[in-house]
């Protein structure tokens, strides 16, 4: 008996293995499967400009990175005593001018430079709903707690999202032609929109996406799309697979899209090489009673001389 529609999922024409360098941009679910990413080692950057939920504020930031347009005083703001940037994250923002100016430059530059090394970029679009700065006319990627009074609230269109998606993938290609993109769209609802307007923005997120893929331009495959958002609804469709929120998947609705992605897009020589980085971190994280008794000595050295044998096949590991 089944009692889940299971998504099906063709596998990734280009999967990835620990030779891959992969950039990831976009929601708060990125940063999950960044974070699972991170914990296999694989070669990862996610979000260096923080969270960013729609599709053209990861395109400007793209942009700014590639062109090496650097942030200038006119780009950023004192409010409630930080000083902020409407094209990223709170998370960045500093009760210092020159430092939050520094910082933001600082990991422009370096993401310039990690570009045109990257095999592939995994990006999650949030929500089609952005706000537009009145004064500027330009759309945000946060608010910062500045009053709503100062913004307009509107939806993209399918249209003015698939070219920020095209914007995203030319820029990039322009300095990495042979670059390749994994789309995929957040499971996570944003109610605050409203339960219609949610459904309604996930519709022209995955429309675009679609559209995308199914131009002439996508003949060599750059562009590929990973349901999570479907997986998430039709596979997990039950509230025992969210947080107390109602709105964000728990850790094991994270865990099995985690498994899913692996089959998806991970080389299938990664595995044995992925179990063993888990054993390892699952025996790093263990804590012990007494930890200074000769069985505990014992154990350590065994986990020092697996990490010493993974090391020495792939350097970059660190534990």
């Amino acid at each position: 008996m089944n009692f889940s529609t299971k998504v099906p999922i063709a596998v990734y024409n280009f999967p990835l293995d620990y030779d891959a360098r992969i950039l990831l941009l976009g929601s708060c679910f990125t940063e999950h499967i960044g974070q699972k990413l991170d914990y296999f080692k694989f070669h990862t950057t996610t979000n260096p400009f923080g969270i960013l939920f729609n599709p053209v504020s990861i395109e400007k930031v793209v942009d700014r990175a590639v062109n090496q347009r650097y942030f200038t005083e006119t780009d950023i703001f004192f409010h409630n005593e930080l000083w902020h940037c409407f094209e990223v994250h709170s998370e960045l923002s500093h009760p210092d001018k020159d430092f939050f100016l520094h910082r933001l430059n600082q990991i422009l530059e370096d993401l310039h430079l990690q570009i045109v090394t990257f095999s592939n970029v995994i990006i999650t679009y949030g929500t089609a709903w952005v706000y537009r700065h009145n004064n500027s006319g330009n759309i945000v990627a946060n608010c910062h707690k500045v009053p709503q009074k100062e913004f307009t609230k509107e939806l993209l269109s399918p249209e003015t999202i698939e070219n920020a998606m095209q914007q995203t993938i030319a820029s990039i290609q322009k300095v990495n032609p042979n670059c390749r993109f994994i789309f995929t769209v957040s499971p996570v609802r944003h109610l605050k929109d409203g339960f219609v307007e949610n459904q309604w923005s996930k519709a022209h997120l995955i429309a675009a996406i679609h559209q995308g893929m199914n131009t002439p331009d996508n003949s060599t495959a750059s562009m590929n799309y990973f349901p999570s958002y479907e997986i998430v609804m039709d596979e997990l469709r039950d509230y025992r697979f969210y947080t107390e929120d109602m709105l964000h998947p728990n850790q094991t609705a994270i865990d099995y899209i985690w498994e899913r992605f692996v089959h998806y897009c991970i080389k299938q020589a990664c595995y044995p090489v992925m179990q063993e980085i888990d054993s390892i971190q699952k025996s790093l994280n263990h804590r012990p009673f007494h930890s200074d008794t000769q069985s505990h000595q014992k154990f350590l050295a065994a986990v020092r001389q697996k990490i010493a044998k993974l090391q020495s096949q792939f350097p970059h590991f660190q534990f």
